[in-house]
């Protein structure tokens, strides 16, 4: 019985890794992130969801995030951030970089 319980805990273990402390959304359309600035709390592990509204793809990107996520047009995507120390860390939508760009504030 203890083999079976133990089993199970590990059989949870990724979905237990993948738990973040809080949740946001992102939204793009016309090639731009709305909101452009997303506040997220300092030092927690947060879940981003980015619904991307336009027909074609877009990259959710940020080098100081260390993050790269395609959206493909009409769908949404899933991007996790954090945590992260108190500051702000922007991103680009790498196929429209002029309009779709934002930034992340840590608080």
């Amino acid at each position: 019985m203890k083999r079976i319980a133990l089993v199970a805990a590990l059989a949870l273990l990724p979905a237990a890794a993948l738990a973040a402390d809080a949740e946001f959304a992102l939204t793009i359309e016309n090639h731009r992130f709305t909101p452009d600035r997303l506040e997220i709390p300092a030092g927690k592990k947060v879940r981003v969801t980015v619904e991307n509204k336009d027909a074609t793809p877009e990259e959710f990107e940020s080098g100081p995030l260390k993050v790269e996520k395609v959206i493909p047009g009409k769908s949404k995507g899933i991007v996790f951030l954090g945590p992260l120390k108190p500051g702000e860390y922007p991103f680009i939508g790498e196929y429209h970089e002029s309009t779709a760009k934002g930034v992340v504030v840590a608080k």
